[in-house]
């Protein structure tokens, strides 16, 4: 498979970031786990009822962080997938809610519902024709036939897009399936769950600057070890780039590199996944740590900010 495997980002307050996509957006609570590389900072992943790969929108919570500034150089837009007769629920929830929106508009043929999220993060759903026929998790706030099918794709605000679209096509198995405006669309083959990429050339625009709001990383998926292997190995010798090593996240096995246009990309895989460490039926409820982490749980809890232990 190919595509999106999870977006990370970056938010404000811990508990406000969970409230808004447990109850506001009805996505379940996958994991509840630390930084890995700052573990007095937590790590939430939320998605779909198991976590699959596509679904995934990750965030590590900074209390105090800077907002981030949109621009050249960063994802402009992070949007998800409902079914096409679920807008005009989602438009009355968002109106009820509070929650910051745009009017309905069309991009590619498909409509197309631009909202924020309260760090200031770029969001919106895209009505999918037939994503009803998709399995849709309920969280008992929003109804099954109107949830969150997982990611429809991202939109990055680029200087120039023929690099960056070299990779997505030879590395990752994207092809080019149409042109709007600025906007050149990309899409995984098969109808998985987020296959889009749009590239925003913006010849001129000022560079973004990240914070609070602000996307960190786009991972795209590998199947397992020996397909993220061949993918670092064209980067290097096809395209001039220069991919970490690989890194253990538990769930999945990631390598990084900065992608011509300035964003981090990751390549993650399929496997374990996030059923690893917990029953499918628990997931998000305990604070997972990372083996070479378990010795300082106790630490490590300490100064992790309460969330309220209702799994929404």
């Amino acid at each position: 498979m190919s595509g999106i495997h999870h977006v990370t980002a970056i938010a404000g307050n811990a508990l406000r970031n969970y409230d808004f996509y447990t109850r506001s957006l009805g996505l379940r609570f996958v994991k509840k786990t630390v930084n890995f590389d700052d573990p007095g900072t937590y790590h939430f992943y939320y998605g779909d009822e198991t976590g699959h790969p596509g679904t995934i929108l990750t965030f590590f919570p900074w209390e105090g962080a800077a907002p981030g500034r949109g621009g050249v150089g960063q994802t402009q837009q992070t949007a998800f997938r409902v079914p096409a007769r679920s807008l005009g629920y989602w438009t009355h929830r968002f109106i009820e809610k509070g929650i910051a929106h745009e009017a309905l508009e069309k991009r590619f043929g498909e409509a197309v519902l631009p909202f924020t999220d309260p760090d200031g993060m770029s969001l919106a759903l895209v009505g999918v024709p037939g994503a009803e026929n998709e399995a849709g998790w309920s969280n008992g706030d929003v109804p099954a036939e109107h949830a969150i099918r997982g990611f429809h794709g991202v939109t990055v605000l680029l200087e120039s897009a023929a690099k960056t679209s070299a990779i997505l096509t030879d590395v990752f198995g994207f092809a080019e399936t149409g042109r709007e405006g600025s906007t050149i669309r990309y899409r995984a083959p098969g109808d998985a769950v987020g296959a889009i990429v749009d590239i925003y050339e913006a010849k001129g625009f000022l560079p973004g600057r990240q914070g609070r709001g602000s996307v960190h990383h786009i991972a795209f998926r590998a199947t397992d070890d020996a397909a993220q292997s061949e993918m670092a190995r064209r980067l290097v010798q096809d395209h001039g780039m220069h991919p970490t090593e690989q890194k253990d996240r538990n769930y999945f096995r990631s390598v990084y590199f900065r992608e011509p246009g300035g964003i981090l990309f990751e390549i993650a895989t399929d496997i374990p996944g996030f059923a690893v460490d917990e029953p499918v039926a628990s997931l998000g409820q305990a604070l997972k740590l990372p083996a070479f982490l378990e010795p300082h749980r106790k630490d490590i809890a300490a100064v992790l900010p309460a969330l309220d232990e209702k799994v929404a």
